[in-house]
């Protein structure tokens, strides 16, 4: 079986890893790839979001499946255009991913199916998004850019002022481009977070093992809201009550919600939950696997991923065991200096052997470029140090060891991944 794989971050890398792994898997193609994955993977130098250039790729490639992974192109409509050439794919289509596309359109869903979520209210208007808070006066208060930003588009305004400029950045200075012409506002949520990814051919949902992110720059939960700093596997707050809980109000609900609107679901939907004092609440949904929670789901799965892909393809998941490691995995992600903001890249990464990897862990590659036989930073994310054990320390002290001997010019790392599920 010979697999593209659409995307360039660690995300993909894990992805690539996990299906490496199956005696089925002939050949690896990935576009655009990074350095990391182009030792798993022959590279293609087209843009995840060039439809186009990528139906060519697939059409010259011919690959039995085309595995797209990251939103934009989901949102964009890839695997419409290359099930119309043919192709079976793995993600869904766009007016499935609209679900990650539109947080107006996810949250209206969520009210008129009965889905537990936060309150909320969505604006085009400056003034009637200032009035709303004035009137709400609680705080914090979540402001949502409406559309795809990075895992940026989030806001937590602690107070009046904060509120009305961030109004103000997204509706007006459009900090956030057409995503944030439309903003959700809504009441913040007090709780534990957890992420559930999950496949899904439509019909059957089958939750993969519960995650931790940690989203914030800097230890603490300090700093600014980036794409995830660090992820642990699995997350101890998700007891089988809380999961049981979840499959029936919310994991089950949200296929059936979208079916009813003609909007079949195929592939990974991702599940941000709030445990609340009222019980597990929906933060986002994602219409693909999350990065850096990809990164430490996929190394405690232990059935073929490829039987995974071709049931969800076949719409027969409802027939498929899908087993999970008993042990637990963290990951560090080591990102460069100044990240979520400026940062600077073509940075040269030591520590790393041939293959971009370490002893004793797996290390996937973010943003990374390989240039005569060595690897250079090329994004703010750069690595995610993984490491699997048989206890969440064990995991957390391999992996912080390997992270510390990987080293580039102003490279940064929190050193409390993980912290919050040991205490």
């Amino acid at each position: 079986m010979n697999i593209l794989i659409v995307g360039g971050g660690g995300r993909e890398h894990a992805i690539a890893a996990a299906l490496k792994k199956s005696p089925k898997v002939e050949k690896l193609y990935c576009a655009p790839g990074n350095g990391g994955i182009s030792k798993l993977a022959e590279c293609f130098p087209v843009k995840a979001t060039d439809i186009d250039g990528m139906v060519e790729l697939a059409e010259k490639l011919k690959p039995d499946y085309v595995f797209v992974a990251p939103d934009d192109p989901l949102v964009l409509g890839m695997v419409d255009r290359l099930n119309a050439a043919g192709f079976k794919t793995f993600g869904p289509r766009a007016n499935a991913a609209i679900l990650e596309g539109s947080k107006a359109f996810s949250k209206a869903l969520m009210k008129k199916y009965g889905i537990p979520t936060a309150e909320y209210e969505t604006f085009t208007d400056e003034e009637k998004a200032v009035e709303y808070i004035k009137q709400k006066n609680s705080f914090p208060a979540v402001i949502k850019a409406d559309g795809l930003a990075l895992g940026k588009g989030v806001i937590i305004a602690q107070n009046f002022e904060e509120a009305k400029a961030a109004i103000h950045s997204m509706l007006v200075d459009g900090k956030f481009g057409k995503s944030g012409s439309e903003i959700v506002i809504e009441e913040f949520m007090e709780g534990a977070e957890v992420t559930v990814l999950a496949f899904t051919d439509g019909k059957t949902v089958k939750p993969m093992i519960s995650s931790m992110d940690h989203k914030r720059a800097y230890d603490n939960d300090e700093g600014l809201n980036t794409g995830g700093m660090g992820t642990i596997a699995p997350n101890p707050l998700y007891t089988p009550s809380i999961a049981a809980q979840c499959m029936e109000r919310i994991f089950k609900p949200t296929i059936a919600a979208m079916n009813a609107e003609g909007r079949p679901f195929k592939g990974c939907l991702y599940f941000g939950l709030m445990l609340t004092p009222q019980g597990a609440k929906v933060v986002e949904y994602n219409c693909r696997f999350g990065d850096p929670e990809t990164q430490v789901v996929l190394p405690l799965l232990e059935t073929d991923f490829t039987e995974i892909i071709e049931a969800i393809w076949e719409e027969r998941l409802d027939a498929l065991e899908i087993k999970w490691s008993e042990s637990s995995c963290a990951c560090v992600v080591i990102a460069s200096g100044g990240y979520p903001e400026k940062y600077e890249t073509g940075k040269v990464i030591s520590g790393l052997d041939e293959n971009g990897n370490a002893a004793g862990v797996q290390v996937y590659h973010a943003g990374t470029k390989l240039e005569n036989g060595e690897f250079l930073t090329a994004g703010g994310r750069v690595l995610g140090v993984t490491a699997t054990g048989e206890s969440l320390r064990a995991a957390l002290d391999k992996a912080y060891a390997a992270t510390e001997k990987i080293t580039f010019e102003k490279a940064h790392y929190r050193r409390d991944i993980g912290k919050r599920a040991l205490s």
